[in-house]
């Protein structure tokens, strides 16, 4: 005999369809916004699928090759970060770069860590796919 849902598991399966379809559209909104326009190194990195610790380090890296190439940031802004709880805030220099500079500093940049390396691999397959 099949048993039915009730309603309040009907309703949490929604629920977790509903968040993970959220997550699946801030994920493709992300990507496209990297395609669009120069962003930060970490948001190229995070945006091709690396998690946030690997994606500082790899953004380091690329940081230092960029510096070694003499290749300029296609933009720079300042951002507020907050501290102290969210209540204060300083104020943060944010170099953003092109895809295109981006598959520059890739060639130049070999990483020793192997979570690195696998990172730059999918932060490649991101920028040819553009």
């Amino acid at each position: 005999m099949i048993h039915s849902l009730t309603t309040r598991q009907r309703r949490a399966h929604r629920r977790t369809l509903r968040a993970t379809l959220r997550q699946r559209a801030a994920a493709n909104r992300l990507v496209s916004s990297v395609r669009r326009r120069p962003r930060s190194l970490a948001t190229v990195a995070i945006a091709a699928g690396v998690d946030k610790a690997t994606a500082t380090g790899t953004a380091n890296g690329l940081r230092s090759v960029a510096k070694r190439l003499g290749v300029t940031p296609a933009q720079t802004a300042r951002t507020r970060r907050t501290v102290n709880g969210g209540r204060a805030h300083h104020t943060h220099n944010v170099s953003r770069y092109t895809l295109g500079q981006v598959r520059t500093l890739i060639r130049s940049y070999r990483p020793r860590k192997p979570e690195y390396v696998a990172a730059v691999d999918r932060i490649a397959r991101l920028c040819t796919a553009a």
